[in-house]
């Protein structure tokens, strides 16, 4: 990520407190270990840190006052008496009586009941995170861009490219030329025709997937205008993208990896995009719809009892 993007972070306005928590998890990944260090004490005990002085935490977590200041203002805070601030009022939401969070891993022997209520309250979590940490801002741009664009070339691969062809899909509906690429090979040929214009829009939640950057670069270079989304706003995918939409970090289990999990937060940024496209474009974008409603209609009629389908 260049040093012009991790400035825009800073000068973002703070997050609210609610969303200290999934800032961390998305930003911790690009700290040093100390200012890891900080960030998990900070999201981990807010009331206990909201009490600390900056020498205090500083001690607590083994670190140094600059790294502590540094922290918060990786954080989205202008210095560390506002990340207090933020901590006081997160602790005073987490003492309003909600409920305590479900946070086991699912495990090989646990009851069906006991994995539909875990993976539930995984797939709330990640979408109030993503939801927190989405800069309204950044998805603001994209859906102009989205919304006036020539031609429309989505990158993704394996979950990540099943989240491209359902962007597509709802592009296409309302009447955008859109293509999702699975092919590395086909993603290139047709990103080096792109123009000032078009939108080239790469999706990967590592944000370091080369089949992915490769297409991304050379659409960034040939001049169309380029987007992110990914769950590392500082990963390699960053360079070549005009606008970055940053995912929660899923949380990975043995038996749920976080190419399954970060899925869903891919999905909300696509659904985010489509409703911005389709609200900027609704003159065309309602009639498009309606008519792809009516062509599939009778696809969805009941067939008589003892008829054939």
């Amino acid at each position: 990520m260049s040093n012009d993007v991790k400035e825009s972070f800073a000068s973002d306005a703070p997050p609210a407190p609610a969303a200290l928590a999934a800032k961390v998890r998305t930003l911790a990944p690009s700290m040093t270990r100390s200012m890891q260090r900080v960030a998990e004490a900070v999201a981990g005990d807010p009331a206990g840190c909201a009490a600390l002085t900056v020498t205090g935490l500083a001690e607590l977590t083994g670190t140094s006052e600059a790294t502590v200041v540094r922290t918060a203002r990786l954080l989205g805070y202008p210095g560390y008496r506002d990340l207090r601030l933020a901590l006081a009022g997160l602790a005073a939401q987490q003492q309003s009586g909600r409920a305590p969070a479900v946070t086991a891993d699912i495990a090989v022997d646990d009851p069906i009941a006991d994995v539909v209520a875990k993976l539930a309250y995984d797939e709330q979590q990640t979408l109030a995170d993503t939801a927190a940490g989405l800069d309204t801002v950044q998805l603001g741009a994209a859906v102009g861009a989205l919304a006036a664009a020539g031609r429309v070339e989505i990158y993704g691969m394996a979950a990540s490219g099943l989240v491209a062809q359902d962007l597509a899909q709802k592009l296409l509906r309302i009447g955008h030329i859109a293509y999702a690429h699975s092919d590395p090979h086909l993603a290139v040929t047709n990103a080096v025709s792109l123009r000032s214009g078009d939108v080239a829009v790469a999706i990967t939640h590592s944000g370091t997937t080369g089949d992915v950057i490769e297409p991304l670069r050379v659409a960034f270079e040939h001049g169309a205008t380029t987007i992110a989304i990914t769950g590392r706003p500082d990963a390699p995918v960053s360079q070549y993208a005009d606008h970055i939409l940053t995912t929660s970090i899923a949380r990975e289990s043995e038996l749920r990896p976080a190419a399954m999990s970060s899925r869903t937060s891919q999905l909300l940024v696509v659904d985010c995009l489509f409703v911005g496209v389709a609200q900027r474009t609704y003159e065309s974008a309602a009639p498009a719809l309606s008519a792809s409603y009516e062509a599939l209609a009778h696809r969805h009629r009941a067939t008589p009892r003892g008829g054939r389908s």
